[in-house]
């Protein structure tokens, strides 16, 4: 694993602030006046979306000299801090930055939930995204995916996998693995990506899907063996771990990524001024390094636009409704 994978997410903060803040200011006047700005995280501090959240205020703090107040809002699996952002006024000064999960996953696997994506917010920008990585236990006889789905097809009980909690991407991407690879894998899940993480280095569980971040220390001491990312190509942040894709299982495009939201009533004009700053924020090179240092891809420009993302979240949302259907995954 290369060095520059495995930069630690404090020093990553750091990074990304100063690389931010290089940018050369610009005005824009169609920007919001918000007094401050409030970057709503769904989620406890330290993790990636508090980390994006935090990397956009300084940038536009010192590109725009707003104040900007990441405002963590963590419980119900995210859906406090969302709940809090669909009550927000429409008017450009309350944002989520949310994962995927909370946008195509939970609103099939939680139907009581107390807001509706399409209907309750305006997409603003793609933010960026960080692949998910099958590893195993240096003890699992594969080195390769095809090793891997040989084992599986010769062992008695089923292989193990290990994930953050029933119906989270990491546990959707295993189900969508074990059903293209036409093997059947055992889900083993937990409260958390570090008890999961726990029990895998241990040897307790086989298998692991998990982010690229997360893992990527595990992977340079040798405590985990990287098989595959669970994507159609390989991954700029880490070239050397071949794709799922090229090792012949295809249809499996999983990625762990984050992006910004809106209230519904957001002007249009206000939602493209921001999505604009975004994106100009993120096409900056310094800014792009420091993210692929910590394992993740900034949004391209056109991924990026609202519309695009858009798009995004209705097609994922009814994927992972098929597949949730399917297997009859049901909430904790």
């Amino acid at each position: 694993m290369k060095a520059a994978v495995l930069v630690m997410r404090t020093a990553y903060g750091l990074t990304l602030a100063a690389a931010l803040a290089a940018g050369p200011a610009r005005a824009d006047g169609a920007l919001p006046a918000c007094k401050p700005l409030r970057l709503v995280v769904p989620f406890p501090a330290g993790g990636p979306a508090d980390l994006l959240a935090r990397a956009l205020g300084h940038a536009m703090q010192e590109r725009h000299g707003m104040a900007v107040l990441v405002d963590n809002k963590p419980g119900a699996n995210g859906n406090i801090g969302m709940d809090a952002v669909r009550r927000a006024a429409g008017d450009g000064c309350t944002l989520a930055v949310v994962p995927a999960g909370n946008l195509t996953i939970n609103p099939t696997l939680m139907p009581a939930l107390p807001y509706q994506v399409a209907r309750d917010y305006r997409p603003v920008a793609l933010l960026a995204g960080s692949p998910n990585v099958l590893a195993v236990h240096p003890a699992v006889k594969a080195r390769s995916v095809a090793e891997l789905v040989q084992l599986a097809r010769r062992a008695g009980p089923p292989l193990g996998f290990a994930s953050p909690g029933v119906g989270s991407g990491l546990h959707l991407a295993g189900v969508l693995f074990a059903q293209k690879a036409g093997v059947t894998l055992l889900h083993v899940p937990y409260k958390g990506t570090t008890q999961a993480l726990n029990d895998v280095v241990g040897g307790q569980v086989p298998i692991l899907f998990g982010t690229l971040p997360t893992l990527a220390p595990f992977l340079q001491s040798g405590a985990l063996r990287a098989l595959a990312v669970t994507q159609a190509r390989r991954s700029p942040a880490a070239p050397q771990i071949p794709s799922l894709a090229e090792q012949g299982i295809t249809g499996v495009e999983v990625s762990s990524w984050y992006a910004l939201m809106a209230p519904a009533g957001t002007p249009a004009p206000v939602v493209d001024a921001l999505s604009r700053e975004v994106r100009a924020v993120l096409a900056l090179p310094s800014v792009r390094e420091a993210l692929q240092h910590q394992g993740m891809e900034p949004a391209d420009e056109a991924d990026g636009a609202p519309r695009a993302l858009d798009a995004r979240i209705r097609a994922e949302t009814a994927a992972w409704a098929a597949l949730i259907r399917k297997h009859g995954i049901q909430a904790e």
